[in-house]
């Protein structure tokens, strides 16, 4: 059975127009809502290590901790039920946020979705710094959530309708470098207010999540929308000359006529979340599922979120869990740097297999020292030289994941949905990420507990699983102009008998085009 599929050059449109400083600027200004995401990625763990912000609001786990050090159980220091839904709090009202992000992305526009978003996460920033009781502290949480939640939803939307289609990738990657700048900057940020006498370093930790904020709500007034957008609310003069200044040229007629086309045959959608149910959309349907799931279930965001937990539960000390979450951040900025490099030059499917084998090979690693040095009684210690190793082991996992499933998991289900559906396949894209992130998160710490060391083997198992997924039923969508990736699912293998010859958009005129 073959694998994959791959969609020749001479099948699909090559449209006139150059990469242009404009284009450049304005997807680096929107990739900015990356920011916010992972600011709060990288800021929840280290927060909720500090005893000062634990005193305040969970004494119970300071409690727990205490009995933890006396009975040696290093599994089991911070299982608290209250304190992960102060984390994953957050992904629910995402949840919940992606389903009207996607009506307000479609009805309103890309750019009135990330600006919606970008003030909702800025006002939950200050009440999260200022916080007297968990009431408040959860309200904020749940403000954040709802900018996380519209700001994924159309940010790699608006990132892949203005991206051209030779350098799609790498721009849309943006919104993932974005995502691990903040995930670093929230890292050294929390390094440094852990050592602020006084115990109020949380706050300022919290309150801070108001810079990428600030750049996000004037970065989404200042940008324009994508010619997608205007011309699916009507107004097809001002797409084309949007797509001229978008393309540099004058010459765009091609992709013009196949935005029209796309844009009328999303005019016959009235409902987009009952026809992505159709068969014709099946492929879609299923990869905004499944890709965000398994995206979770790498195991990436509990490390990536808890890493200051986690390594103190290791038998990190304070000071050496956040810095070793700062190290984890830096080879994650620098691995996403890798995949938007090669993602344009070797294709996503590369990535996506070279990046699970990895991850496996590496988690497996993990769970096989932690279970040597600590075993199934969590009685153990690591010595300098067994953190050291277990540090790195984590960076190389760390690396795999930046390099693939997360750029990855954000660009291609923005990138395989024709315009009728895309809104409601990056709602669903968005709203599973988020489903399975709060649940994964708020077990996450009890799952350490009961599990122990057979939690990393678990995540590696499914990565087994989705990297056969992958092998098999996803194609190569490098280079293929968005309004065209129709015909990509039609010569897949499997996917190619639920799309309809009428679904393939500028097929007919590429066509003509080689018999004159």
């Amino acid at each position: 059975m073959e694998g994959g599929g791959f969609v020749a050059a001479s099948k699909v449109n090559i449209y006139e127009g150059r990469v242009t400083a404009f284009v450049i600027c304005t997807c680096l200004i929107a990739a900015s809502g990356g920011l916010l995401f992972g600011y709060d990625l990288g800021i929840s763990g280290g927060v909720t290590s500090m005893e000062p912000f634990l005193k305040k609001f969970f004494p119970s786990v300071l409690e727990q901790q205490s009995k933890a050090s006396q009975t040696e159980n290093q599994y089991c220091k911070f299982d608290s039920q209250l304190l992960t839904l102060f984390t994953s709090s957050l992904y629910l009202a995402a949840l919940v946020a992606s389903f009207f992000a996607s009506i307000v992305t479609r009805i309103f526009g890309r750019k009135i979705s990330m600006l919606a978003g970008a003030v909702a996460f800025l006002i939950g920033s200050i009440l999260n710094g200022v916080a007297m009781n968990i009431g408040v502290l959860i309200f904020g949480r749940l403000l954040l959530g709802v900018g996380v939640g519209f700001a994924n939803q159309s940010v790699p939307v608006y990132l892949s309708e203005m991206a051209p289609a030779s350098i799609r990738g790498a721009l849309n990657i943006g919104f993932q470098m974005a995502v691990t700048i903040g995930i670093l900057a929230a890292g050294l940020i929390n390094y440094g207010t852990a050592k602020i006498e006084g115990g109020w370093g949380w706050r300022l930790s919290l309150v801070l999540a108001v810079v990428p904020a600030v750049v996000m709500t004037a970065g989404s007034y200042l940008l324009p929308d994508t010619p997608n957008s205007i011309l699916e609310r009507g107004q097809p003069e001002k797409a084309r000359q949007m797509l001229q200044k978008v393309r540099g040229t004058q010459h765009v007629d091609a992709e013009f006529q196949d935005l029209l086309d796309a844009t009328e045959a999303a005019k016959k959608v009235d409902q987009p979340w009952t026809n992505i149910l159709q068969p014709r959309y099946r492929p879609q349907l299923v990869l905004c599922i499944l890709i965000p799931f398994f995206q979770q279930l790498t195991g990436i965001n509990v490390v990536m979120f808890y890493a200051p937990v986690l390594f103190k539960t290791l038998g990190f000390g304070d000071d050496a869990s956040l810095m070793s979450a700062v190290i984890s951040g830096i080879v994650n900025v620098l691995a996403t740097m890798v995949s938007i490099y090669s993602v344009d030059k070797f294709g996503r499917r590369v990535l996506f297999l070279e990046g699970g084998a990895q991850m496996f090979i590496f988690q497996i690693a993990i769970g096989t020292m932690i279970a040597v040095r600590f075993g199934v009684n969590g009685d153990g210690e690591l010595s300098r030289w067994d953190a050291n190793i277990l540090l790195l082991f984590f960076c190389a996992y760390v690396a795999a994941f930046a390099w693939s499933w997360g750029p990855l998991g954000w660009l291609v289900p923005s990138e395989i949905c024709p315009l009728e559906i895309r809104s409601a396949g990056q709602g669903i894209n968005v709203a599973v990420n988020m489903i399975f992130t709060f649940i994964i998160g708020q077990v996450f710490l009890s799952m350490l507990c009961h599990m122990k060391f057979g939690l990393f083997f678990f995540f590696a198992g499914f990565v087994v699983i989705m990297t056969v997924f992958v092998y098999y039923f996803l194609p190569e969508t490098k280079n293929v102009p968005i309004e065209e990736i129709n015909q990509v699912w039609k010569q897949h293998w499997f996917w190619g008998k639920y799309i309809p010859d009428e679904a393939l958009i500028g097929l007919s005129r590429n066509d003509e085009g080689r018999d004159t």
